[in-house]
């Protein structure tokens, strides 16, 4: 295990879309998100039931996160430089991830500098 500090992605605006999204959340998720994130922040690498590997996209991994009310939450990541990016982060509505979703997270994966 070793350590894969945390960082947010930043848009070229100097945005941070998982830090605004978090922000939106009541303060019991965010707790719950955080948390989750910072297992597999510090043991990593870490495999299911809380990091999944995202087939068909090599190097995106989701954490998968159970809020209060049965509710899920998705926060795709991928390591980049020794670091762990939050590339994107949404509340599941419906038992497959929206392809939409995804879609976010790997156009921000892709945009990552080398």
């Amino acid at each position: 295990m070793k350590i894969l500090p945390a960082r947010f992605f930043e848009t070229q605006t100097g945005r941070e879309p998982v830090k605004e999204w978090l922000l939106e959340l009541a303060p019991e998720d965010r707790k719950a998100i955080g948390d989750d994130i910072r297992v597999a922040e510090f043991g990593w690498p870490i495999g299911m039931p809380l990091c999944r590997a995202i087939k068909g996209h090599k190097g995106l991994w989701e954490i998968r996160v159970n809020l209060s009310g049965g509710r899920i939450a998705r926060v795709f990541f991928c390591a980049h430089e020794e670091y762990m990016i939050l590339l994107h982060g949404f509340i599941k509505k419906s038992q497959k991830t929206p392809i939409h979703e995804m879609a976010v997270a790997v156009k921000r994966m892709k945009g990552l500098k080398p």
